[in-house]
């Protein structure tokens, strides 16, 4: 099925959507509640971002639409309960990006980036907040994204208001200062010491990432990735000898990482 008109597209997941809610639709999605969904809005989110990894269009366009059937079945249990329908949260969020363009939608003279984050940051300040009684630059920040992402967002925002070092020079330098900390824990120190001087570390260099333009999640999922990959290529090379992981010494393996560095990427 093709649509040309997008938002033809629209309606009809809509439609589908609340014929597999109704009496007559399906006995698994009538049994799904927003806890139930949070697992695959999740685990698609994560799969839009290997496709995008890939590069490869067709996937990222099937992963997309994954995505999309999470947000629009979650505005559908909660229109049922009467509290708000698909409409109001596209509404919600065009009327936010509006709000937050005024440069766009007023015709305002052109600003620079560093004038654009910080009308970006006084404009949200003034937004109702997310979480009533919680108050501050950082707070909306969800503590549910994961570690590096999360600290990554934060020293931005910190950084933004000049809590920040003054160039790469002086991250590299706090690294160096946080990995003789963690070398020392590791010798004289007490596991809880070790894992804080560790999480020191890790956070020191989220910094050097944010320095070199570089999303510290994105670097290492795509280093866990190439890991696997290779890792995969030394299996294949000891099952084509006959040979299993267990059976094989640790030079082998190492040869055939080096060689999987140059033909598996």
């Amino acid at each position: 099925m093709s649509f040309t008109d997008p938002a033809q597209a629209l309606i009809q997941l809509i439609e589908i959507v609340a014929r597999l809610r109704s009496p007559e639709g399906c006995p698994w999605d009538r049994e799904q509640t927003p806890a139930s969904l949070k697992r695959y809005l999740l685990e698609e989110t994560y799969e839009v971002l290997e496709a995008l990894d890939r590069e490869e269009p067709s996937a990222i366009r099937l992963e997309l639409g994954d995505l999309l059937l999470q947000i629009v079945f979650l505005s559908r249990l909660f229109e049922e309960r009467g509290l708000f329908d698909i409409a109001d949260v596209a509404e919600g969020i065009a009327n936010k990006l509006v709000h937050r363009h005024p440069h766009v939608f007023q015709g305002t003279a052109s600003i620079s980036l560093e004038e654009l984050n910080h009308q970006w940051d006084r404009i949200k300040s003034q937004e109702p907040s997310r979480s009533p009684g919680i108050h501050g630059l950082l707070c909306d920040i969800p503590s549910q994204l994961p570690a590096l992402l999360r600290a990554q967002k934060v020293t931005e925002k910190a950084a933004r208001v000049g809590f920040d070092w003054e160039n790469s020079q002086g991250v590299a330098a706090k690294i160096k200062e946080e990995t003789e900390e963690f070398v020392e824990a590791c010798n004289h120190r007490s596991q809880t010491e070790i894992e804080h001087e560790f999480g020191d570390l890790l956070f020191s260099l989220v910094n050097l990432a944010r320095f070199l333009n570089i999303t510290a999640e994105d670097a290492l999922r795509k280093a866990v990735e190439r890991f696997q990959r290779r890792f995969e290529f030394i299996e294949r090379a000891l099952a084509e000898r006959g040979r299993t992981l267990q059976e094989s010494s640790l030079e082998t393996m190492n040869a055939l990482w080096e060689k999987a560095k140059q033909t598996a990427g």
